[in-house]
């Protein structure tokens, strides 16, 4: 049996998907899910692409609000339906993340890294001359500052999410042991702070054999005495709603975890795998 919430779902508030809310509540139904929360992107200061719209990722909490209310009243006896944020971080414009999140009455709060000296490696260009071993060195590194600028979160979103995008898929030279020193000084932060780590499944329904992050990542963090995560599918369409769910699930089970958190009002609530 898949576990039955998934705390990374985006909708047409976010800029990179058309999915309408209500057919990522149906569709997390039809998966026999109870629980889920919709994490929208925030990403302020965003650059601009010539595929997405003048100030992309810039959230209307008031229109997003009214919506995931208006579905919560319409499925309250089917499903629960949390209210969340994904915020792009950005060590020049920490406050204004933080003065954002605590003016919403948000359930949870993934931080993630989607920029790397302002510029989306999911575009080829970014690549261009780049070396990526050093440039996930980088990331790591980088992650590190953000978290110690930022706190107004629950979870760190998808860590080694910079892997999914290396050109031609080639992820041979990572591995948590060459990067243990920078993964480790991450986790050891987020284990201090009380935060956890979304499980992101994204990877594996693609194809990928690990999710974000790497099994040894996870078991880590594990080792290290961490013990939030929430699953999340990061799904942009209904079809991605769970996704490989029950790789993910035996995963976290032989990287030590037997329960898994969702979030009300910033608090977590811990469930059995």
């Amino acid at each position: 049996m898949i576990p039955t919430s998934d705390y990374h779902l985006h909708t047409h508030n976010s800029s990179d998907s058309t999915a309408s809310m209500e057919s990522m509540i149906e569709s997390a139904l039809s998966k026999g899910l109870t629980d889920i929360c919709f994490t929208d992107h925030l990403d302020l200061d965003y650059p601009h692409y010539d595929d997405l719209p003048k100030d992309a990722f810039l959230l209307d909490t008031k229109a997003y609000h009214k919506e995931i209310s208006f579905y919560r009243e319409k499925y309250k006896d089917r499903i629960h339906i949390g209210y969340g944020v994904e915020v792009g971080m950005q060590t020049h414009i920490a406050k204004e993340n933080s003065d954002f999140v605590k003016a919403e009455p948000f359930d949870f709060v993934i931080a993630s890294i989607h920029l790397i000296n302002r510029k989306d490696p999911y575009y080829p260009d970014f690549w261009d001359g780049v070396e990526p071993a050093k440039m996930l060195k980088d990331y790591f590194e980088l992650t590190l500052e953000n978290l110690k600028v930022f706190n107004d979160y629950d979870v760190l979103g998808h860590l080694d999410y910079l892997t999914r995008y290396v050109p031609d898929g080639d992820n041979s030279y990572y591995s948590y042991q060459s990067y243990n020193k920078e993964i480790d000084a991450i986790l050891l932060h987020i284990i201090k702070n009380n935060k956890g780590l979304d499980l992101n499944s994204k990877p594996i329904f693609k194809g990928a054999t690990d999710p974000n992050p790497h099994r040894d990542v996870l078991k880590r963090y594990k080792e290290l005495g961490g013990k939030i995560i929430t699953l999340g599918s990061d799904a942009h369409k209904p079809e991605g709603v769970a996704g490989s769910f029950d790789v993910l699930k035996e995963i976290a089970l032989s990287c030590g975890f037997d329960e898994y958190c969702t979030f009300e009002k910033r608090a977590p609530i811990f469930h059995k795998l």
